[in-house]
Order: C-alpha cells, then structure tokens, then sequence
C-alpha cells in the first residue's frame, strides 16, 4: 500500500488497489442431443424416414472423416467417340465372333486428352477445346471389342441365337438363376435404356425390368431360371432402401453403364441388381454392400476404390457373407493398392491389354495403368502362400487376384446416353471397371453350373483359384493365360513375371477350364477364425472373457498354455477365478464339429498385482476453538479403513474418512493418515498439514466527532493474542491530527480540528502475516 503526502484540510493519505482479473475460459463439450429424426438403438442408428425401409443395421464400423471419405470410379474411356456399331449381331448369331475388332482413329488434336473417368461431357469440352490445327503428330488407333468377340477370346461359348429354346445345363452356361450385385454411387437415369440398345445390337438376350418396392421381404425371391432381369434400387448407409434417387452424376452415369452391360454380356441370363448409393462416400457405398447381403446369394461388383488406411480391417466384415462372391476394380493408377480390392474376402480384378484376331489365341500384356501392389495394413491371406507360382513370401495381402481386358486402346463398346436424350452414343471404354464386372459375370457363370449339380455356391473364391487351381501346374495351365509381359511402374516388382505378379495376378481367364473347374470344385472347407487378443486382470479378482470366434458350424474349444485354474466353456467364455500375477500366452483352439477344421487364436494375458489406494495430502487452515472439519482424498478399488498419526488430542477420523476436531488449538500439526483396503490389505499414507491460527489483529475504533476550533481525541484499540508484533498504517489522515501509541492502544490527538467529514484507514499487520483494516469516519462541526 502507498501513501501520498498529507495536503491541507480534505488532503488524504491515499491508496489505489489494481484487481487483475484472469479470465477463464471454459471449454464446453456437447453430447447428446442429435437429430430428432434419428432414434438410437444402442450403437445403431433407425432411421425414420418415409418411403424408406431399413435393413442390416449395424453400428458405424468407420470415424466420421473416413466415412465421408469419397470413392472414385475406376473407368476410362478413349478420347473418340466411335462410328456406331455395324449390325451383323443384331440377329443373335455373333458373327462379330470371327472378325478383328473394329479400330477407329483418335483425332490428333485429342490424342493427348487424360482417359481415366473421361465422359461424353469432357469429351465434348476437350473437342471444343482442340486445337484444329494439329500436324505435328499422329492420332492413335483404337481397338474396340464386341461381346462376341470378347467370349470368343476368353473361350466362353457363342451367344445363344436370338429365340432359341435352352435346356436347363444351356441356360447356366450363360449365369441363369444367379444375381449379379452392380453397386456404384450416384444416378443413371438411362441405365435401362442403354442396356436396351446394347443388347439389340449386339444380339444379347433382353432383360425384362422389374422394379423391388422399398418395403420389399429380403432375402429376395430366386432368379428366373430362364431370363434376364434388371432392377434398380437405391440404398442407405444403414444398408437399406429407399424410393429417393440419387443425384446424376455424368462419371458414375458412366461406370454404371459400364458395369451392367458387361456383367450382361458375360453372364447374358443373370438377373442384374443395380444398387445406386445417394454417394461416393465409404459409409453409403458399404451401405450399399450391406444391402446386397441383405438381398441374398450372388456376386458383387465394385468398380470403385479409396486409398487404403489403417480402418480396412474395420470393415472387412462386410464381405464375409458366406453365400457372397465380392469382387473390386484393382485401380487404375499404376502401383497403387485400393480398398474394396485390398481387402482378403474380395477378390482384386487388375488390367491388360488385348489382342485378339477373331481366329486363334489371344494374345495380352500387362494394362500400364493397373493397379496393384502390397498391402501396407492388411495382413497376408491364408491362401497367398509360397506353393504359389510366383507369389513368394509376401509380407501382407498382394494384388490384384485375376485380371482381364482393360485398357481403353483395346476396349469395349459401352453404350451411352446423356440424361433427357434418346440419342445413343458409342464409347471405347476400360479400366478395371471393366475387367471387374467381366469376372462377375464368370462367377455367376460358375455358380449356375455348380447349381446344376446341387453344389453350393462358391462364395470366397480364393481358395479355389489360388489353392485347387494355382498350385497344381496342370489345372493352372489350362484355367488361366499366364501374363508375363508389360509393367505398370518403373519399380523392380512392376513388370510382369511368370506365375503370379502384382499387376494381373494369377492371369486372365480360359474361360472353358475355369468354369469346369469352379463348377467341379467342391466348395473349400474353411476353418474356425478365433480372433487373437490382449486381456488384462488383477491378481485375485476373477477374470471372464469371451473368446471371439468367426465358424461356419458349430465349434468346440480347449486351451493351451493356461495357467492353473483357467477354463473355457463349451460357448468360448474363458474365466479365471483367482488369477495370479504374470503375462500368459493362452492358444483358444476352435474346433469345428462337422468338417473337424481347427482354428486357433493367442491370447495375450496380463495379470499384475492389485494396486494400494492412492491418498492425496493437502494443507488445511482453521482458528483456535473454531470446528474443523475436512475429507481425506482417496481412491481405491475396494472398501478401506482409516488412521491418523500424528494427530493432535482432539482430532478423529471417521469410517467415511472425515476428519474432524472438535476445538483446535493453536499450532501447526504434520498428520498422516492412512489409508488401508480392507480386501487386499495394502495401505497408503498421505501428510495433511494443518495449520491452527489465530484470528488475526481485531481493531476497535469508535466514530470521532468534535467541534471546530476546539481540540479533540479518538482512540483505536488494536487485540492480536499469540502475535509477537504488529505494524500498523493510518491513511486519510486531516492536517494537524497526530497519533500517541501506548501497548496496543493509539490516541488520536487534533488540537484544532477544521469543519468537515474525514475517514481514517486503519491496517494493522501482525508477525504471522494476518490483516485488519477498519475505517474510522471523523466528523467535525462548525462552532
């Protein structure tokens, strides 16, 4: 405190005192709330919306940012649009079968126009963008194939002439009675009208359309053993349906239309599902998967992909469905590795470049802008082993699986519309979006055939390519074309190599040995997974957990390397009833009862000692004869006892830990107290502090009143029991008053007191550092 000179009559002795006031910032964390349209479910989410059913409701396996990471089609179509096809497979014979692909020159002034997702609209804008005069180079050819002539070169058999009555073994050569799951995001409001007029000119069966309300019962009925059938339907994140379309979008218009018509042209008696998601985002195109689950048997097409990340795993049970064939466009980008394509239950279509004669083999080189590559994240399949010609010892999952035509210079007539317009344009198009609903088309093939002889679906088929076929030399032989030239990088593992590589896989199809073998094969026996995991526990605490197991039967369990006193039940429940301390490798053995397959999974297990109460110690003020009362501060897993040491007469604490004293005394007291748990008999101490003081200074001072011009006194008295010392400050003082101290006991003394009213600041600070301020007020009247 500071004061200022004393000035004439109203002149004070003066003090300012600053307030430095901290601003807190509080941080509010909302939660709760939430849409009113949404009701929860523990972690699903039912979305009530009209015209929408819901189905498969599942909790978000996916963080918001990567859900809303967005997908990108893996088309390309050459920078031309080609004269339109001529009509010699209109009649449904497939003379196109014994010609050479039509070529078509691409304008010089576009040669050099980007392939990948191309549309008619970037076509249109390249064109008006073109520089006429272009001399200095020469326009590329381009090969384009027809239906016919792409069954022709993979060896599936002739389109069956337009009218001709099939035999149930004929209709399943061409994929009756299965479903072929199309799932793309966004809308292509001529889908059906495209595929119309592919199919007229190219001779291919018709496919009635026929619309699935969205209140439809899932699973959905069989397809017609007889006839195509297309359907479009649009689906939720949640995996259901609903009646609201999709906005258009001219890409995925583009790979929609790519997609159904050649998963048609190779399965030509399948029923097609088109499922639009309302979005390229992960969470609506696994909404989409679901909803094919949800749908039933067949084979699902994705010609999309996003970087991989460390959440695939998250997700992966979206392709586990056992009746299910997944399979994803490899990329498009050179060496790069894609998710749906990563994933171990979906098999990765890569590319290649075709060339085809119309008589004679085929001949194909690795596509450069097939994706492919190793896994960073996803572990290394049971079915990529070293017996597999070319694989090697891979660290993590390697594709893509198969390959097939891709390249847009050797490509594939797609017909397309803009949206509000009859006119049909012709396209050369490729990617592995194209080579993906190709091999969907395949395995619908080979599931109608597996039908005819009662065998169930393959689902799955990696074990069947890579183990039945790739590893014995004469069935791999005969099943696949071996690509062994070509590369996608400059990188020392992107060329192609005899056996399996990272560009085209195991190889391209010979269409005629690999349906006989998928049909022959017996679908492969798959072994119980039981998910290995780390569990934690404390030593005497009885410890449960359940084993996570994936089977397609019914399991047994046993364990190995258990401790004493661990069992596991016949439902997979592992308990403990007295662990004791120590880290325990546990194997979950998985045994399944009707193919006798085993699975096993490592349980870490950790059991470390109980831990002793923890006790905080803080200092705790009170006065003389005041009631103190405070808690102890603990935390312990279990009930716990309390004591004091050092504790002053007086003091107790109670079985709640409340310490408390009745009449403290002055002093300064060290206590600690103890905290016990009463289960495991550990203990923890913490020192109180506890300060017993005395009030501080106490001032009295009575007003002072006088008359001016006649002398006048006051008295302050100053009480401070137990200190030693005090200082004391007087500040407002008049002109002319003087003060006189004896003990404790101040005399104001003002000989000739001026008219007015005054106050006196009276601070007294003693040795223990405690305050008193009053203020006296001093009046004095006229005469």
């Amino acid at each position: 405190m500071s004061h200022a000179p004393i000035a004439p009559h109203k002149a004070f002795g003066s003090a300012t005192l600053w307030f430095s006031l901290s601003a807190l910032s509080l941080a509010l964390l909302g939660c709760g709330g939430g849409d009113p349209g949404v009701a929860e479910t523990g972690s699903a989410q039912v979305l009530v919306a009209s015209g929408t059913t819901i189905l498969n409701l599942e909790p978000e396996a996916l963080s918001a940012e990567v859900g809303a990471q967005v997908a990108q089609p893996t088309f390309h179509l050459a920078p031309v649009l080609l004269d339109a096809p001529d009509d010699s497979d209109a009649n449904g014979q497939g003379l196109s079968a014994s010609f050479a692909p039509r070529q078509q020159m691409v304008p010089a002034e576009l040669a050099s126009v980007p392939t990948r997702q191309l549309t008619l609209q970037g076509l249109d804008v390249a064109k008006r963008l073109a520089v006429s005069d272009v001399v200095s180079r020469a326009g590329s050819a381009v090969s384009t194939y027809s239906p016919a002539q792409i069954r022709a070169a993979y060896g599936l058999p002739a389109l069956p002439a337009a009218g001709a009555t099939l035999t149930a073994a004929q209709a399943a050569q061409y994929g009756a009675g299965q479903t072929i799951y199309v799932v793309d995001a966004m809308h292509n409001p001529n889908t059906a009208a495209e595929l119309s007029v592919f199919n007229q000119k190219f001779g291919l069966p018709t496919c009635a359309t026929k619309a699935i309300a969205t209140t439809a019962a899932l699973p959905l009925p069989a397809a017609s053993a007889s006839a195509c059938e297309l359907s479009v339907v649009h689906s939720t994140p949640a995996g259901g349906m609903t009646a609201t379309a999709p906005a258009y979008d001219s890409g995925w218009a583009t790979e929609i239309s790519l997609d159904v018509q050649w998963a048609h042209a190779i399965a030509p008696l399948a029923r097609i599902v088109l499922i639009e998601a309302a979005d390229p985002s992960l969470n609506s195109l696994l909404g989409g998967v679901k909803l094919a689950n949800a749908m039933g048997p067949g084979i699902v097409s994705m010609s999309f992909g996003a970087t991989e990340g460390n959440w695939t795993a998250s997700v992966d049970s979206v392709f586990t469905n056992s009746k299910m064939s997944y399979l994803a466009a490899a990329g498009d980008s050179g060496t790069a590795v894609l998710w749906p394509a990563v994933s171990s239950n979906v098999l990765a279509v890569g590319g290649t470049s075709l060339t085809y004669s119309g008589t004679g083999a085929r001949s194909e080189v690795t596509w450069s802008g097939t994706g492919g590559g190793t896994s960073a994240y996803t572990a290394k399949p049971a079915y990529q082993t070293t017996a597999v010609p070319g694989l090697g010892n891979v660290v993590r999952r390697t594709g893509p699986d198969v390959a097939m035509n891709a390249d847009p210079s050797t490509g594939q007539y797609v017909a397309v519309m803009n949206p509000g317009s009859s006119a049909v344009n012709w396209v050369s198009a490729g990617g592995t979006s194209m080579s993906t609903p190709q091999w969907a088309g395949l395995l619908a093939v080979a599931n109608a055939i597996r039908a005819q002889s009662a065998k169930p679906v393959l689902g799955a088929p990696h074990a069947v390519l890579y183990g039945q076929i790739s590893t014995v030399p004469g069935n791999y032989a005969s099943a696949f074309a071996d690509i062994t030239r070509g590369n996608n990088g400059t990188c020392i593992t992107c060329a192609a190599r005899v056996g399996f590589d990272p560009m085209t896989g195991l190889g391209t199809p010979n269409a005629s040995s690999l349906l006989a073998q998928l049909s022959g094969a017996s679908a492969p026996a798959v072994a119980p997974v039981v998910t290995p995991a780390s569990i934690t526990g404390v030593t005497g605490t009885a410890l449960s957990f359940t084993a996570s197991v994936s089977a397609a039967n019914a399991v047994s369990f046993s364990l190995s390397g258990a401790p004493a006193g661990m069992a596991i039940s016949s439902s997979g429940v592992v308990s403990w009833a007295s662990p004791v301390a120590g880290s325990y490798k546990v194997t979950v053995t998985a045994k399944d009862n009707v193919n006798g397959l085993s699975g096993q999974g490592v349980y870490t297990v950790t059991i470390t000692p109980p831990a002793p109460p923890t006790v905080g110690g803080v200092t705790v003020s009170g006065k003389p004869g005041v009631a103190l009362s405070f808690n102890i501060s603990y935390s312990s897993a279990n009930p716990v006892t309390f004591s004091l040491a050092g504790a002053p007469a007086g003091m107790v604490v109670s079985s709640t830990g409340v310490v408390s004293w009745t009449n403290p005394v002055l002093g300064n007291y060290n206590v600690t107290a103890t905290v016990k748990d009463s289960k495991t008999g550990l203990s923890a101490q913490g020192v109180y502090a506890v300060k017993i003081a005395n009030a501080g200074p106490v001032i009295t001072a009575p007003a002072m009143t006088g008359v001016a011009g006649k002398a006048m006194t006051g008295t302050i008295s100053i009480a401070d029991p137990g200190a030693s010392w005090v200082s004391v400050s007087i500040s407002g003082v008049p002109l002319g008053m003087g003060f006189a101290m004896s003990g404790l006991t101040i005399t104001a003394k003002w000989p000739s007191p001026v008219t007015g009213s005054y106050t006196l600041t009276v601070t007294v600070v003693d040795n223990l550092g405690l305050t008193a301020t009053v203020k006296v007020p001093v009046t004095v009247t006229a005469k």
